[in-house]
C-alpha cells in the first residue's frame, strides 16, 4: 500500500507561528526564563568574583531568585492588563461606531472584503449579511481594519504566573552547583550550566521563530556572556571578603 505524501499548510502554520508570538503567556515565559538566567548568573558571578564564601553566594541567589521572579510577575501582570484594558476601550469605541453608523462599517467590511481579493459586487452583498450580526461585524471589522482578534487580548494573571515560574527555573540553573560545590568548580559549573541552557533557549527561539537556530542560539550566548563577564569583572575589581 502506498503511502500519500503528507501535505502541510503553510498557511495555517504561520498562523500558528503568529499567534505564538502575540501570545503573553508564551511571551512573557521565554522573556522570563532569559531574564532569570542572565540576571542570576550575572549576580552569582559579580558576588563570587568579590570573594565571597559559598552560603553567601547562595543566599544572594536565593535572594536575587525569589525578589526577580515576584518583580518580573508583578510587572508582567501591570502591562498585560494595560493592554487588555486598552485593546477593550478600542473594542467598545468600534462597537459604539457600529451602533450609531453601521453603514459606515459596512463599507469598510466591503472594502476589506474587496482587500482580500473578494469581486466588489460579491463583498457588497457578504458585508451587507455580515452586518445584520452586529458583533460578527465587529469581529470582522476589527480583524481586517485593526488586525486585532477580539477573542485574544490576552490574559494577565496566566502571563504573570508564566513569568513566575519561568524566571524562578532560569535563575535556579546558575544556582544549583552552590549548593554542593564551592568556589573555583561551583562557577565552572555555573558557567556551562548557563551556557547550555542559554544555547538551548536560543536555539528553541531559532526553531520557532525564523528557523536560524545556530544564529539565534549564538546571539542568546553572546546576551549571557557580555552580563556574566562585566559583573564577574567589576566582583574583582572591588574584591572583598565577605564571611
Amino acid at each position: 500500500m502506498t503511502k500519500r505524501p503528507t501535505h502541510h499548510n503553510p498557511t495555517s502554520r504561520n498562523r500558528r507561528r503568529v499567534q505564538r508570538a502575540l501570545s503573553g503567556t508564551v511571551r512573557a515565559a521565554l522573556l522570563g526564563v532569559s531574564d532569570g538566567l542572565v540576571t542570576n548568573l550575572a549576580l552569582i558571578l559579580g558576588v563570587a568574583g568579590a570573594g565571597a564564601s559559598s552560603s553567601v553566594v547562595r543566599l544572594v541567589g536565593i535572594a536575587s531568585l525569589i525578589a526577580g521572579a515576584c518583580s518580573m510577575s508583578v510587572g508582567e501582570y501591570i502591562s498585560m492588563r494595560g493592554q487588555v484594558e486598552l485593546l477593550s476601550s478600542v473594542l467598545d469605541l468600534e462597537r459604539q461606531e457600529l451602533a450609531d453608523d453601521p453603514d459606515t462599517v459596512r463599507k469598510a467590511l466591503e472594502d476589506v472584503f474587496v482587500g482580500d481579493g473578494i469581486p466588489r459586487a460579491t463583498a457588497r452583498i457578504a458585508s451587507t449579511e455580515v452586518a445584520r450580526d452586529p458583533e460578527r461585524a465587529l469581529s470582522l471589522h476589527v480583524r481586517g481594519s485593526l488586525g486585532l482578534n477580539p477573542n485574544e487580548l490576552g490574559r494577565a494573571g496566566s502571563s504573570a504566573a508564566s513569568s513566575f515560574v519561568m524566571f524562578s527555573l532560569g535563575a535556579l540553573v546558575p544556582l544549583l552547583p552552590w549548593f554542593y560545590l564551592g568556589g573555583a568548580v561551583a562557577i565552572i559549573w555555573s558557567v556551562a550550566l548557563s551556557v547550555a541552557g542559554a544555547l538551548v533557549l536560543g536555539a528553541y527561539l531559532g526553531y520557532t521563530t525564523n528557523g536560524r537556530t545556530f544564529r539565534s542560539a549564538l546571539r542568546q550566548l553572546l546576551a549571557l556572556c557580555l552580563a556574566a563577564g562585566a559583573t564577574y569583572l567589576i566582583g574583582r575589581l572591588f574584591h572583598t571578603t565577605v564571611g
